[in-house]
């Protein structure tokens, strides 16, 4: 019978030299960089405490495919850009990928997978956030003095039928409108909800939580909420007030609040049409909106631009400079937006396109798992480096994608990386700082 399958490919020539390619090059994978993702998860321990706190139902004398390795597989390949369940119908032959997740055989099938996320619920979601937390705590060598928690929400589009998914009117699309929490570049809280809510809904519980446990950890650690005016609920602002909770929140514009800065407003209008240069100061104010019980200090931002007016207010009850408080403190929360995007453009967050509600909590939980492992190696290995403060689709990119063959007996695996590959110094060190302690 004819064999009709094309085994090699003619490309134009280089020299008078014929180019060739067939695919016959044995065990050589793209992602020779997993070894490193393989290091920081052991040094963190993050997948064992993950499968430790969530509850196997199957048969153990019937398992193929332990829960460990699972979640290995699931969250290793969104580290390497793997999105979908699909991926990993080829993934599961990959050596590289096999040995990170310490086995020397077909790993677990989309099937299979799919009926790990499938079969988790509330609590599994809460015992995931549970680890979150907790590995925020181990990443401390000391009791930190101050921490700045920062929430935020951002819509997350769905294409289907999904449980929950609701049409929202600012985003003009259907969608979930997960709840971030992030300290530094560090996730503490990734929360879907359904987006037909007020978008601070469950942020006073979630920072209730928070800082119950963070001050058993640490008892005198200084905790600042941060957020946009989305979350500027009075509810919130005056429990922050009862439990020495610091509070650095936006304050949305109303004809009161303007009313109180329109002498200024006015100063920094005339100054502009006199000089044409931009006007920018602060003043701090004393207001009190309908539901609070009391006057607070706001801090107005007065600016005038060629664009014309442009005032901006926040509400705090810190102490300090009214410039500082707003541009040193505040506006640092922009950083979180870049967190969030790594979340859903580099670790495809926003792949929640399973029907099931806790289904797609527990892929977003995934993500955010993904995140953990990436911010470990950026936060244990790279300080110092060029790419310290990269984002994790560049880590990726410079760090896992590794063209590498791999030779294997029943002594050793060999991972023969590209002589090529330019940042080998960097690897190396990456990979001797993520050694366990």
């Amino acid at each position: 019978m004819t064999n009709c399958t094309q085994e090699s490919f003619e490309f134009p020539a280089l020299k008078r030299r014929k180019v060739e390619a067939e695919f016959s090059g044995g065990d050589i994978t793209s992602d020779g960089g997993v070894l490193l993702l393989r290091q920081v998860d052991r040094r963190l321990g993050l997948m064992e405490a993950i499968n430790r706190v969530l509850h196997d139902p199957r048969d153990p004398h019937r398992v193929v495919h332990s829960q460990l390795s699972m979640l290995r597989q699931r969250v290793y390949g969104l580290c390497l850009g793997y999105e979908d369940l699909n991926d990993h119908q080829e993934l599961r032959q990959d050596p590289a990928i096999q040995t990170a997740v310490e086995r020397d055989h077909l790993l677990a099938s989309q099937s299979t997978l799919c009926r790990l996320e499938q079969r988790t619920d509330r609590t599994a979601a809460v015992a995931l956030h549970e680890v979150l937390v907790q590995q925020f705590i181990d990443s401390h060598k000391k009791a930190p003095r101050k921490l700045i928690l920062d929430f935020d929400a951002t819509d997350d589009r769905v294409h289907g039928m999904q449980e929950g998914r609701f049409f929202h009117g600012y985003y003009d699309h259907y969608c979930f409108l997960p709840l971030y929490v992030f300290c530094g570049k560090q996730l503490l809280v990734s929360y879907l909800r359904p987006s037909n809510i007020d978008g601070a809904k469950h942020a006073w519980a979630i920072l209730a939580l928070l800082v119950k446990r963070l001050r058993q950890e640490w008892p005198k650690v200084k905790i600042i909420f941060r957020a946009d005016s989305g979350f500027c609920r009075h509810r919130m602002l005056d429990w922050c007030d009862r439990h020495d909770v610091g509070y650095v929140v936006g304050l949305a514009k109303n004809p009161r609040l303007l009313g109180k800065v329109e002498v200024e407003r006015e100063v920094a209008a005339d100054y502009f049409d006199a000089t044409g240069e931009k006007v920018r100061f602060f003043e701090s104010i004393r207001y009190a909106a309908g539901t609070w019980k009391a006057q607070r200090r706001v801090i107005a931002k007065i600016e005038h631009t060629d664009k014309g007016s442009n005032p901006r207010f926040i509400v705090t009850n810190l102490k300090g400079a009214s410039q500082s408080l707003y541009d040193g403190l505040y506006c640092a929360r922009g950083e979180m937006e870049n967190r969030i995007k790594e979340q859903q453009l580099g670790l495809f967050a926003d792949r929640t396109s399973s029907h099931y509600w806790w289904a797609n909590q527990f892929r977003l939980l995934l993500s955010s798992l993904a995140y953990v492992l990436m911010e470990g190696i950026r936060r244990l290995a790279l300080k110092g480096t060029k790419l310290a403060k990269a984002q994790v689709t560049t880590l990726r990119l410079k760090l896992l994608k590794i063209g590498a063959v791999i030779l294997q007996n029943t002594r050793r695996i060999r991972f023969l990386l590209a002589s090529a590959y330019p940042h080998q110094q960097l690897f190396l060190k990456v990979a001797a700082r993520l050694k366990p302690t």
